[in-house]
């Protein structure tokens, strides 16, 4: 009875030690973020400081082949099934990890034994030579979670889980920005190659007058071959440009996860390049970090690291473990009377039950420098987080810049344009009065080429860095919420092979999984 009321008390003891446990290793604090108040580059005109929701920010181009490019692309881009099918993984080793933090060993064994003895052997006249003996036991083994360690490994792979999380955020920014581009620069391709062709038509008639003036004698052969050659360098740019147009085509098909010309047909009838709005808003550059999902996965991978100093502090410390085993076990040797079912009689139990520690203490600095390791990890996911940070900054500033001062060329180059062509004019008919020498209506015809094709290239620059500014802002993530991140060919490939429980039963992300106040002061808004 004392030993038992003992063994009673030193239980109570180690839960009350428990209870008091503390957590090592250090709680993350978001790190400060070096950013400006306002942006550097401001052009009323063109851009607000007012917030917008860019949830959907290509439906302000009005134009419905790119709402549908973007639908398919959520379904079919296979680089974003991949970072869908991370969450997943993710999502399991968060379970693997938690489950740690309760018995670690647990293990029911059994066994049937039928021993024959020796009749040589020493002594063995007390039993019979040929029993056998039937065992079935559970043992379990729990090291007690007493400096947190398994608390911060929790806290490492949920945070590694939201790091995950943000990177499908930002991959989905990044393919909807990339299926906008390529769609603009394939438009913009078709309009370039259908100026061009207007302009060898100009061209050709051009020759033609240059022919009769010379069969007439006015003029001299010179003019003819000036105009051929120029008709043969005008003509010359369009297979650079259905180059284009077919490589864009092509990457359109790989962006939804189809085979390479599978979508020429439907976009190879010609349509006209977006029109950017006339006037956009842009917030103001803190909201950077509330938008931005790679600023958000920086500062979530920190976080992870965090956690990560405190799993390797813990092993500076004792570990303290509770062993237990309840077991079974009866001998029938044909003549004590026991057989197979007195397993289960109560006289056939026996059990075992401690407490234990281990603490290495002689590890010749090895737990130190892991803890150091751990530390500057941590430093390095920072200084990575300031850096996604200035990125961030500069990466919206290079845009609007771009976007602003795309705008002005295009006014000036439509300009030019209306210039050259009433220029055009004029000198064609100064040239079949012969008041003027084909030489003027040649470099007339070839400015004019130039700056017809340099001026549907402005439109649709103007339009692909709008994209890339709403890119640099983060829009677009919040369309993941209604999306499925695990397709369903995915998951039914997956369930066949494995039991996956509930976590496949819908393809998007759980809301248990959105951002929430972990151990640190800000709350993030998703």
């Amino acid at each position: 009875m004392v030993n038992r009321n003992c063994f009673i008390g030193s239980i109570l003891l180690v839960l009350s030690l428990l209870a008091g446990c503390a957590t090592v290793g250090p709680d993350f604090q978001p790190p400060a973020a070096n950013i400006q108040q306002q942006w550097k580059e401001k052009d009323p005109a063109a851009m607000s400081e007012q917030a917008e929701n860019l949830a959907q920010w290509w439906q302000v181009f009005d134009d419905p082949t790119l709402d549908q490019l973007v639908g398919m692309a959520h379904q079919g881009n296979l680089t974003l099934q991949a970072a869908g099918l991370r969450i997943l993984e993710a999502r399991a080793r968060l379970a693997v990890v938690t489950g740690k933090l309760y018995p670690q060993q647990q293990r029911i064994s059994g066994s049937v034994n039928a021993i024959g003895l020796s009749k040589n052997s020493a002594n063995v006249d007390f039993i019979s030579r040929d029993f056998q003996v039937y065992q079935l036991g559970f043992d379990a083994a729990w090291e007690l979670d007493f400096w947190g360690r398994y608390r911060r490994g929790i806290e490492s792979a949920g945070a590694s889980l939201m790091a995950t999380i943000a990177n499908y955020d930002d991959l989905l920014v990044s393919l909807q920005a990339e299926i906008a581009r390529t769609y603009v620069l394939l438009r913009t391709y078709q309009k370039r190659l259908e100026v061009a062709h207007k302009n060898v038509e100009i061209m050709k008639r051009s020759l033609r007058i240059a022919e009769a003036r010379f069969k007439s004698g006015a003029v001299s052969e010179l003019d003819v071959q000036q105009a051929k050659a120029l008709l043969a360098e005008t003509t010359s740019m369009i297979p650079q440009l259905e180059i284009g147009i077919r490589q864009a085509q092509n990457s359109i098909s790989i962006l939804l996860g189809l085979p390479p010309g599978q979508l020429n047909k439907a976009l190879l009838k010609p349509a006209p390049i977006p029109q950017a709005p006339e006037k956009i808003a842009v917030g103001i550059p803190a909201d950077l970090i509330r938008r931005r999902p790679d600023i958000r996965m920086a500062e979530l991978t920190a976080a992870a690291q965090c956690a990560k100093i405190g799993v390797a502090k813990a092993d500076l410390f004792p570990a303290f473990s509770i062993t237990g085993t309840i077991s079974l076990a009866t001998l029938h040797d044909g003549s004590n009377g026991r057989d197979a079912g007195d397993l289960f009689d109560g006289d056939s139990l026996s059990y075992q039950a401690g407490f234990g520690f281990r603490w290495p203490i002689l590890n010749y600095g090895r737990i130190k420098n892991k803890i150091r390791v751990q530390d500057a990890r941590f430093q390095q996911a920072l200084v990575n987080y300031q850096n996604a940070v200035l990125k961030a900054a500069r990466e919206a500033e290079d845009a609007m810049v771009a976007f602003s001062r795309s705008i002005r060329q295009l006014h000036f180059l439509n300009e030019s344009v209306i210039a050259y062509e009433r220029a055009l004019a004029i000198a064609t008919i100064q040239y079949r009065e012969g008041l003027v020498d084909y030489q003027r209506v040649l470099d007339v015809q070839r400015f004019l080429t130039s700056q017809q094709d340099a001026l549907a290239e402005a439109r649709g620059k103007v339009v692909i860095n709008l994209i890339a500014l709403y890119k640099a802002l983060g829009g677009g993530w919040r369309t993941r919420d209604s999306l499925e991140v695990i397709n369903q060919q995915n998951r039914k490939q997956m369930a066949e092979r494995t039991d996956w429980g509930g976590l496949l039963d819908s393809g998007r992300i759980d809301p248990a999984d959105k951002p929430h106040e972990y151990r640190w002061t800000r709350k993030v808004s998703w």
